[in-house]
């Protein structure tokens, strides 16, 4: 049976802190394994909405984790083209048993190389991008293509996470931890995708991220090679 020892979460500036909170409180209650907040280096990182998270394991003194997870936001621009943290990425990937994304994490998976030949998924906004890393854009919450598990945007890293505990350790503890953390949504509003959403709201929120794609998009120009949109 698999078993997971050491699960790291890779953790720069300007993360989405739900990303990475998200699944931590899941996998965290996986018996017998160490999770590890890795950074360049050991000490706070902040998050996109303000507070600062402690990492506290630098990149030289991670052991080999079995799963290694990238979150993503905002931060995810300057993490694409971070080479600490793509060597980091690349040497751990050839010995993971499970390599993951959340969010927008997926785009530094795919500058590290890991995406290529690949399904995948992240939110919805910047699916269309995945395909400039190599990988088949696939509009899942979660997706499994081997190895690689991606999860779509934000909240839908709770899902991943109990995705990889019913892998591991099977429907039990999945639904155990589902029922400790009260996992049972019903939101007081139905939009949570682009389809149940009605024009007005999805106007806004395209208003909100227009400049923000832009920006990410000359990176992944940059990152690989390309000019077009």
């Amino acid at each position: 049976m698999t078993r997971l020892r050491h699960i790291g979460f890779l953790l720069f500036d300007d993360l989405t802190q739900l990303d990475f909170t998200g699944p931590l409180q899941v996998l965290n209650r996986i018996p017998g394994a160490t999770v590890h907040l890795v950074a360049q280096a050991a000490g706070p990182v902040r998050t996109d909405c303000g507070p600062f998270i402690l990492a506290d394991t630098a990149y030289e003194d991670c052991p080999q984790l079995d799963l290694i997870c990238v979150p993503g936001g905002w931060g995810v621009d300057a993490a694409m083209e971070d080479a600490a943290i793509l060597a980091f990425l690349r040497h751990q990937a050839k010995d993971a048993q499970f390599i993951t994304s959340v969010c927008t994490g997926a785009f530094v998976l795919g500058a590290a190389g890991l995406l290529e030949g690949h399904k995948a998924t992240t939110h919805w906004r910047y699916h269309p991008a995945l395909a400039r890393f190599g990988a088949e854009p696939v509009r899942e919450r979660v997706v499994r293509d081997g190895k690689l598990f991606t999860g779509g945007g934000v909240t839908a890293g709770i899902d991943f996470a109990l995705t990889i505990v019913k892998e591991v350790c099977g429907d039990g503890l999945a639904e155990a931890i589902q029922l400790g953390l009260e996992y049972d949504p019903h939101p007081p509003v139905d939009s949570g995708s682009p389809e149940k959403a009605s024009e007005p709201v999805r106007d806004a929120v395209e208003s909100r991220f227009a400049p923000r794609w832009q920006a990410f998009l000359q990176v992944v120009d940059r990152v690989t090679g390309t000019v077009d949109a």
